[in-house]
């Protein structure tokens, strides 16, 4: 008996063995092991290990769940028991139920019992924290592989699910980058460009609008097909000397976020910290400069579904070696003391030899903790997220319904808010008849989105205000930096009429399953006559420019005619011309009438429309986000680097855009020495005599937010920016939504409603001067400029400023400030915007200030 359960025994370790060594290590791909000092696997590389490492196991299945914005294929590997993979669409489901909660507690029970934690994990968001995206694989392996007692336990009760990559196009950039540099002084540099084609770093922002085909695939996977119960977002930004940051997260959080979710990450980081100090990894540090306030990133979005989001940072995001000198060791590390005695640093780093193998081994550890509690508390979990959304459909708190009228400014963009918040999983519905709700009378076709739903914090936070608390450094001190934005409610951004009604009705509505498109418009009149439409809608601009590309003359009104008002868009008669617009209306939406008396005075021909966009070796994200709005409007636009604007002609184009930037780095850009030689240099002096050339031969230039300084200070503006000198402490608005007067009669600001929201990111607040020479108030300009009559398009509101988010001294330095100024300069134009128009995709009522400014540059003289 007692040599039968030996062979058993052997048998079984050499079962293990075998599967193990089928079971491929990453390094037999690479070439070398994950962490290795001065080697980085590229994504190629990646999915061959990926293709392998699914192929050698039924521990293993892998899909394709969308591609990259510039076409590189993203996976998503699902990694459990041989007996869990047979049943991914049973767990799915059950997820599912528990998730949308709309089943009895007594089912939730039974199934949370029976269900499987779903545990989601990424790598490679942000490319130049290299260590996550190469950590994956390794991390994938170890799950599919190792036989230890904790492993065996995680995949009985845990599907995990990861992206080994959510940014591949950014790691093969990265990746060539630090290959083609090492060795040399620029080894530890970063690329000269955005690491994501349009967004960079932004990225890890663009998790409630979606923007990027990278963020739809994934918020598709974890908000209407995976629903995680934890969600673990890898970084790499640790604070000085820290090896990894976790939470718990600072205050404040955000009061829509069920508590059960802010106690859930405390819980799955304090975990994770008593493992690092029981594995003897020092160097962890919680409760710094992150919050659980602000939504839009990967790991905050998950809050409002009542996921555990959960986000490290680790140190050392390169596989080049470094040595921290203990000596130097700071006495404060992140804020906090380095000796011990901090509850949130209780076991702090000392320093030494820093590898890029310790990042992958914090990294793996991390997630190890993870997938440890998850497995031991899988019911707890599975349970919980059911109760959470249970509340959300309960509460009587909150609105009972928000309803999007049929009737709207800009049509396309009430579609856009709906799926919008549908691609987050909110329910929604259209309206099958007429309807009455809080005392008013609302169109068959209206969206309603009912309170009472799993996601209501979601579903809240978009659409309600945002009230920031007031929080300071110290009492008496300044204020404390928000971890990015205080406000950002959408309807407000978007120019959305939405109503929040909080008194029951009943729903009329039938659910909307799939994503809303465009009604057909209607196109009347002589099909031999001219047409015109209203420029109201954003889509209008898209409409121009494929006109123009069809060589067709477009004319825009600039003063009302004929019952069609000033901005409205006059396309000349051509034979086919109605079956052209009757094709565009019924993909857009645009109703085009027939023009019965044209009018020369009252209109300007729009030369065909081509616009430059300044684009600096600093890699800036709101030069790509300005490129990828411009684009989705199919704008013929050209990229303008430092050479084309000294040495280019600049003539050919209607209007050229400097995106927001310091002066110092439009003008200087990166220091000698700093980069190779190809990427140092901005513009310089000539590069600005360039475009001062430009403008006053009958160019327009566009100046967003930082880039305004420039213009002001080279040419000598008669315009200030009344708050550049102010303290934190007398002025603070920090990613904020402001209230903005529109000069609706104003040629720039056509086609707009009279009040918007101005997106201010610490921006700007202008009020005409005096006219001054150019040299005064700087050290480098250019000759004495022509004088410029400065002309208001828009200005911060008079009173109630603050819309959405945190202010601070508004009401003292901001009311009544110009917020956007047309300065006509000799033949030309300069634009100056004090804010962003276009941030981060998301302001969509103050993007026809930009496509105004670009066709007053395409006016026929």
């Amino acid at each position: 008996m007692r040599n039968s359960l030996r062979l058993l025994l052997c048998l079984f370790l050499f079962a293990s063995f075998q599967l193990n060594a089928q079971i491929p290590k990453p390094s037999d791909t690479f070439g070398f092991e994950v962490g290795a000092d001065y080697k980085l696997a590229d994504y190629d590389q990646m999915l061959a290990y990926y293709e392998k490492l699914a192929a050698s196991t039924d521990r293993v299945q892998m899909i394709d769940i969308g591609k990259s914005v510039m076409g590189r294929p993203m996976k998503l590997v699902f990694i459990s028991s041989k007996k869990n993979m047979k049943s991914l669409d049973k767990w799915r489901e059950i997820s599912e139920k528990l998730s949308r909660a709309r089943i009895s507690p007594q089912e939730a029970r039974k199934l949370a019992d029976e269900g499987k934690a779903i545990v989601w994990f990424d790598g490679g968001m942000h490319a130049t924290e290299r260590a996550h995206a190469q950590m994956t694989s390794e991390l994938m392996w170890r799950i599919a592989s190792e036989e230890s007692k904790e492993m065996k336990k995680i995949r009985d009760n845990v599907i995990t699910l990861v992206v080994p990559v959510i940014n591949p196009d950014g790691v093969d950039i990265v990746v060539d980058w630090y290959k083609k540099n090492l060795g040399s002084p620029y080894e530890t540099t970063n690329p000269p460009i955005l690491y994501q084609k349009y967004v960079g770093h932004d990225n890890n922002r663009d998790w409630f609008m979606n923007n990027m085909p990278e963020t739809r695939a994934v918020t598709n996977i974890l908000y209407n097909e995976w629903y995680p119960q934890i969600v673990h977002n890898h970084h790499q930004t640790s604070p000085a000397w820290a090896r990894i940051f976790l939470p718990p997260f600072r205050s404040p959080v955000n009061p829509n976020i069920h508590p059960g979710v802010t106690t859930g990450v405390n819980l799955v980081g304090t975990a994770m910290a008593n493992r690092f100090a029981m594995k003897k990894m020092p160097g962890v540090i919680s409760g710094t400069a992150f919050s659980m306030f602000w939504n839009g990133g990967m790991r905050t979005t998950p809050y409002y579904h009542n996921q555990i989001g959960i986000l490290t940072e680790v140190a050392h995001a390169t596989p080049t070696p470094r040595y921290y000198d203990p000596k130097r060791k700071p006495k404060n590390v992140g804020g906090k003391p380095s000796n011990g005695t901090e509850i949130f640093y209780p076991y702090p780093w000392e320093g030494g030899e820093s590898h890029f193998r310790d990042a992958v081994d914090y990294m793996l550890e991390a997630s190890m903790g993870v997938l440890d509690l998850a497995a031991d508390k899988k019911d707890e979990f599975l349970y919980n997220i059911y109760d959470m959304g249970k509340d959300a459909i309960n509460s009587e708190e909150g609105a009972f319904a928000y309803v999007i009228p049929t009737e709207q400014w800009n049509p396309s963009e009430a579609m856009n808010l709906t799926n919008i918040l549908m691609q987050g999983g909110v329910e929604a519905h259209r309206a099958l008849s007429d309807f009455t709700a809080g005392g008013k009378s609302y169109k068959a076709g209206s969206i309603i989105f009912m309170g009472r739903q799993a996601y209501r914090p979601y579903l809240t936070d978009l659409m309600e205000k945002q009230d920031y608390p007031d929080q300071f450094l110290y009492p008496g001190g300044p204020p404390q930096p928000p971890y990015d934005l205080a406000g950002w409610t959408l309807p407000m951004q978007m120019g959305v009429t939405v109503d929040r009604i909080d008194t029951e009705f009943r729903n009329p509505g039938e659910r909307i399953t799939e994503k809303l498109k465009p009604t057909a418009g209607n196109v009347s009149g002589n099909a031999d006559g001219d047409f015109v439409f209203s420029n109201k809608d954003n889509l209008s601009a898209l409409v121009v420019n494929r006109l123009q590309m069809q060589d067709h003359t477009v004319s825009q009104l600039l003063a009302d005619h004929d019952g069609h008002a000033a901005g409205s868009f006059i396309v000349e008669a051509r034979e086919g011309l109605k079956s052209e617009l009757e094709e565009m209306s019924n993909e857009l939406g645009i109703d085009f009438s027939e023009l019965k008396t044209y009018s020369e005075e009252k209109s300007r021909q729009l030369k065909p429309i081509k616009v430059g966009l300044y684009k600096s070796w600093q890699a800036n994200m709101d030069e790509g986000w300005t490129r990828w709005v411009l684009e989705q409007f199919e704008f013929d636009l050209d990229t303008l680097h430092n050479i084309d604007i000294r040495e280019g002609d600049l003539s050919q184009y209607s209007a050229i855009i400097f995106p927001s930037q310091r002066p110092n780095g439009i003008i200087h850009g990166h220091r000698e020495n700093s980069m190779p030689e190809k990427f140092t240099g901005g513009i310089g002096l000539a590069g600005v005599s360039a475009i001062e050339n430009y403008a006053q031969n009958g160019g327009t230039l566009i100046f967003f937010d930082a880039a305004s300084d420039m213009a002001i200070e080279q040419f000598g503006l008669p315009v200030r920016n009344v708050i550049s000198n102010l303290s934190s402490s007398q002025f603070f608005i920090p990613g904020s939504l402001i209230r903005m007067n529109v000069d609706t009669d104003n040629r720039l600001a056509l086609g707009m409603e009279g009040e918007v929201a101005a997106s201010f990111n610490r921006s700007r607040a202008f009020q005409k001067i005096t006219q001054r020479k150019s040299g005064e108030g700087g050290a480098e300009k250019i000759a004495d400029a022509p004088e410029a009559e400065a002309i208001e398009v828009t200005s911060y509101a008079s009173k109630d400023l603050l819309m959405s988010g945190w202010a601070m001294g508004e009401n003292r330095y901001l009311k009544n400030r110009s917020a956007m100024m047309h300065l006509p300069y000799v033949d030309g134009n300069i634009v100056l915007f004090g804010f962003r128009p276009q941030f981060r995709g998301q302001p969509r009522g103050t993007y026809k200030l930009i496509f105004n400014a670009i066709y007053m540059g395409a006016e026929s003289q």
